[in-house]
């Protein structure tokens, strides 16, 4: 079993951008993501895009028709970007105003569920979001209009 902080990455007036990170780790999800294709050229267009993406979500905020739906019907989990490309950037839409960040990859087959890689981050927001529902429904966790308060000062057990 893993364990889990949210962390804050950015907030404007219309959004707010979280992402997920391991116990013991200390580098996020959404930065491994970032580390990792942040110098690839030949996947550049597509990294732009999605940080374009990032920035258009936070200037915005966090609506529908940015992301491209992914998972299950019954969870929050999509991805970045809407169009075409190799690379995918995993997310969770908690709402119009609230966006959870994963981590991704590239995509090299017709789905995520093809690729080890890209099916286990998949995972790990679906089971994240499953037990974010809980706390919120618990009290635990309350979602306020663009954040979620006592978020970061909780560990989660996926």
């Amino acid at each position: 079993m893993a364990a889990i902080n949210v962390k804050l990455v950015d907030k404007s007036d219309k959004a707010t951008l979280y992402t997920i990170c391991f116990e013991g780790e200390d580098i996020s999800e959404f930065e491994k993501f970032l580390m990792k294709f942040k110098d690839n050229a030949e996947l550049r267009r597509d990294y732009q895009i999605i940080l374009l993406a990032v920035k258009k979500i936070l200037d915005n905020g966090v609506f529908e028709r940015y992301f491209r739906p992914e998972g299950k019907v019954k969870d929050n989990v999509c991805a970045l970007p809407i169009t075409s490309g190799k690379l995918r950037l995993y997310c969770l839409r908690i709402s119009d105003k609230i966006l959870i960040a994963g981590n991704g990859g590239i995509k090299q087959n017709k789905t995520y569920n093809e690729s080890e890689e890209l099916s286990g981050y998949v995972m790990d927001l679906q089971k994240f979001d499953n037990i974010l529902r809980i706390a919120i429904k618990k009290g635990s966790v309350t979602v306020e209009e663009t954040e979620i308060l006592d978020i970061e000062s909780k560990t989660f057990e996926l």
